[in-house]
């Protein structure tokens, strides 16, 4: 890595007082780019062979309950969300899968674009060091750094509390967006942050370290730790504490505002609140105590409960009855039932006073309990979020996501060439940004009425009905407005990133699952009609595009001839065909729309035969999809000895399902070990060397070696110039790669290297970028350069042109989804013995004379195919290629020690 790449790490680092000049930063990360890889900044990328996703149960419901699955798919949502896993079944009628786009749980997409670095605790103690080496150099010139930082890793000897990456990063991230996009914040919130720098090094740690903790919740100050970091906490609480005024903003507009967010700053603010000034209710101080700690204070109170939460409802019910009782000037008799001395007169005549006291003495109770406490501001806790969803462009960073980009920007990595555009554009005004992040709470209030809190019922259809009701207007002119922009403005795929951060974008996830209540609650023209609508559309999540039109064409064969208010007959045989008619329409548009991806053409072709027949359509006018009829896999059966361990054996006994469904096999026909004797292996590696006994060669790498082949082939395309999606340096892909909006961005390209592809221009492609980035090791997504050049070609060209270009059209489709579900093993061979499986076109799957190419799942005992391995099933087999599911069969089980 070059200086200058290395080099804009050290402005954004300076700008604080306490981190030094530019030159220095410069000069540590020039030396971190020489000792990073000697202290283990880097670990090998682990993206390219994901473990195996969970198996899920096959679903035996029809077309109807499957088409409903899909409504519960995401697409890489930028609002933080549950994630449900789908239930389809692709031998049924009328399956469906809309797959999940999205990145892993709390992953950004800037942060997945970088290469993998080792984040953890060891790597950020040698940052700091290396951090502290460099002031200890500053002040103490002439030693030499890198001798230095060695000896203080060694020896535990550097001065923690003096440099923080937590620091650093926060303060990248704030530097980063006001640089460009200042002008989304206003005259009140500039302020905040000029503020912000002027405190010590030892508050901003504090509040960073907070902060990462990702709600503003309480804490008690005594258990807050970081001692070996802050040297006095009670002087950086104090600083946190302290009140600063903020100056008016006639500019600002308020009433926008207070529309699209649940928050304002006011006339001042402080960084944090304290429990004596804030806490003034039962039931937010009686939360914080422990189980143990609500025993003793619920007991005093006479209240009882089976767990915390019981007593906490109890406690509070109690409070709250005994404050009615004596608002309304009821008093407790005497136990003689005399009349009330004038004493006891006197102290009753005020109920309002005594129940304060009764409030004023259990609260000061809690907080004797808890000590004093702190609690980031809920305003600037949101405005550090905001700046954080505009650096990230997204909501779901976490503490890994600031430790990684700065440790991304230490490794000496070669990176792909390409044109780096950091846009300031991406909300092109301060309201922009509010209703962007007012969309995304509707969008995850949608989320949390039909996902998080068990079935819904009708009621909850109904409250997600009312809040797509809310945003449907807006969500029409933003529509109109976002197709004026595409028509007039936008250049060179300049929208299609952009616009996962328009409002309409969660809108139009707000709708999609709008049509799945409607549909639930039977309400099928209304659905048929926002579906319509959906599909009116191109711009926003045209990923789904495939989905609408199968939910579109069912509603159609099904149901609109009955719901149809204007009906052309009432002979109902006359108005089924007319919708039938319709429905074979809409097939045809979903075959025709280039949007529609490559998965959901089987089920359509399905549809439209089954319609045609079912209208009587001449024979001869009927589509012919035989050269795309799919194969079943083939099944195949190996036998191992499989090892089992004693313990294992009692611990399954014991629990049930043992932790893990790995098995342990004998290897007979691989290599054996240094004794002479076979190995032990896992059931993939056993069935991989049965293949090989029978001349295939093969990998098991589920869908590494496939992604290894997509950066190969699309190498030039991946890193072409989009505006947006290359913000840093230090990207291994773009930041739509893992989008819906990768694919149509690039639609041109995609498809022009497709017909090469098909053409067989496959081999050329590889040994082009082979001879110019293996040197290198370029870090590019999914590649794994261990794979050799020579084998690669080989597989190649056992595909078959047409083959590979129909697989690496659904992975550039959908990269994310795709990148799951692949069978176990890869094998080809270049020689296939006299008898050959028939192709799809009923001739032989050798293609002159290159070989042959199966993909092989493995099985042990019980397990059962996924949807996402399914899938991959119907994708092969759909392009002609083998594909085996290769059972595991044990004849012998043998125990070992």
């Amino acid at each position: 890595m070059s200086l200058s790449q290395c080099s804009d790490l050290g402005p954004h680092l300076s700008r604080n007082p306490s981190y030094g000049s530019l030159h220095q930063k410069i000069q540590t990360v020039q030396f971190l780019v020489t000792l990073g890889p000697r202290l283990g900044y880097f670990q090998q990328d682990t993206r390219g062979t994901p473990p195996k996703k969970p198996k899920v149960k096959d679903s035996d419901d029809d077309d109807e309950d499957s088409s409903r699955a899909e409504y519960d798919g995401h697409d890489g949502g930028i609002a933080v969300g549950h994630r449900q896993a789908l239930n389809i079944d692709n031998n049924g009628d009328d399956s469906e899968f809309d797959g999940d786009t999205s990145l892993p749980h709390g992953m950004t997409a800037m942060e997945s674009s970088l290469p993998v670095v080792a984040t953890g605790k060891a790597a950020i103690e040698e940052y700091e060091a290396i951090r502290a080496s460099q002031a200890s150099q500053s002040s103490q010139p002439g030693k030499d750094i890198e001798e230095e930082t060695a000896a203080r890793l060694e020896n535990q000897q550097w001065v923690r509390g003096k440099s923080s990456i937590y620091v650093d990063a926060f303060n990248l991230a704030l530097d980063t967006v006001l640089e460009d996009e200042a002008h989304l914040f206003d005259k009140k919130e500039r302020r905040v942050f000029e503020q912000w720098r002027t405190l010590d090094y030892e508050a901003q740690y504090l509040y960073v370290r907070l902060f990462l903790r990702k709600t503003a919740s309480w804490h008690r100050v005594e258990r807050l730790g970081y001692h070996s970091d802050i040297s006095d906490v009670g002087l950086a609480i104090a600083n946190l504490l302290e009140s600063r005024e903020l100056p008016d903003d006639p500019s600002s507009d308020l009433e926008s505002a207070r529309e699209m967010q649940q928050w304002s700053l006011g006339e001042s603010f402080a960084l944090a609140d304290d429990s004596e000034s804030c806490i003034r209710t039962m039931d937010v101080a009686a939360s914080l105590l422990s189980l143990d700690e609500l025993k003793t204070l619920t007991k005093e109170a006479k209240v009882q409960g089976k767990n915390k939460a019981d007593l906490l409802k109890a406690f509070c019910r109690t409070s709250a009855r005994q404050s009615g009782l004596l608002s309304l000037g009821l008093r407790r008799s005497s136990t003689h039932g005399s009349t009330d001395s004038k004493d006891s007169q006197s102290r009753d005549a005020s109920p309002e006073k005594q129940d304060s006291n009764r409030n004023a003495h259990f609260l000061s109770k809690i907080l004797a309990i808890t000590g004093p406490l702190i609690r980031l501001s809920e305003p600037v806790f949101k405005l550090f979020e905001r700046i954080h969803l505009v650096f990230y462009r997204s909501t779901e960073w976490t503490e890994k996501s600031l430790t990684t980009i700065i440790l991304a920007k230490m490794a000496r990595r070669n990176f792909p060439q390409y044109l780096v555009c950091r846009s300031s554009n991406i909300f092109s005004s301060r309201r922009d940004l509010l209703e962007f992040e007012h969309s995304m709470r509707q969008e995850f209030e949608v989320d949390k009425i039909l996902e998080f809190n068990g079935p819904p019922g009708e009621e909850g259809f109904q409250r997600a009905l009312c809040v797509f009701e809310a945003i449907a207007e807006r969500w029409r002119e933003l529509l109109r407005e976002e197709q004026q922009r595409e028509d007039n403005i936008y250049e060179f795929g300049e929208g299609g990133y952009l616009r996962r951060f328009n409002a309409a974008h969660a809108y139009t996830r707000i709708a999609h699952k709008a049509a799945h209540v409607l549909g639930r609650l039977h309400r099928h023209k209304e659905e048929h009609e926002l579906l319509t609508e959906l599909l009116s559309q191109r711009l926003f999540h045209p990923a789904r595009r495939g989905f609408w039109y199968q939910r579109k064409a069912l509603l159609e064969e099904r149901y609109m001839w009955e719901v149809d208010s204007t009906p052309i007959s009432t002979d109902s045989e006359i108005q089924k065909k007319y919708w039938q008619r319709i429905a074979v329409t809409t097939c045809e548009a979903a075959l025709e729309d280039r949007d529609c991806h490559l998965i959901y053409h089987y089920d359509l072709q399905k549809r439209l035969l089954k319609l045609e027949k079912r209208l009587r359509i001449p024979r001869r006018l009927q589509h012919d999809f035989g050269h795309v009829k799919l194969r079943q896999p083939e099944e195949h059966t190996v036998q191992g000895i499989q090892l089992v361990r004693d313990d294992e054996t009692e611990m399954r006994g014991k629990a049930g399902r043992g932790p893990s469904t790995k098995t342990v096999w004998l290897d007979e026909l691989g290599e054996p070990g240094e004794d002479g004797k076979p190995c032990h292996a896992s059931v993939e590696e056993m069935c991989l060397s049965h293949y090989r006994s029978e001349g295939w060669k093969g990998y098991h790498s589920e869908g590494g070696i496939l992604r290894t082949l997509f950066a190969y082939l699309f190498y030039d395309v991946l890193f072409v110039y989009i505006p947006n999606v290359f913000q840093t340096a230090f990207q291994t892909c773009p930041l739509d790669l893992y989008t819906d909006a990768f694919f149509p961005a690039r639609a041109s390209e995609v498809n022009h290297r497709l017909v090469e592809i098909g053409n067989g221009g496959a081999e050329r492609f590889l040994r082009e970028v082979g001879a110019r980035e293996r040197e290198r090791r370029t870090c590019v997504v999914g590649l794994n350069w261990d794979f050799e050049v020579e084998e690669l070609v080989e597989l190649v060209n056992c595909f078959g042109g047409e083959a590979l270009s129909s697989v690496c059209k659904v992975m550039a489709q959908d990269y994310k989804s795709r990148g799951g579900g692949v069978p176990d093993l890869v094998l080809w061979r270049t020689s296939p013995p006299s008898t050959i499986s028939p192709g799809r076109d009923g001739g032989d799957s050798e293609k002159n004379g290159m070989g042959e190419v199966m993909f092989a799942e493995v099985k042990s005992a019980n397990d059962r195919l996924s949807d996402t391995q399914r899938l991959w099933i119907h994708v092969l087999t759909g392009a002609g290629i083998r594909v085996a599911l290769c059972n595991a069969v044990a004849k012998e089980v043998r125990t070992i020690g």
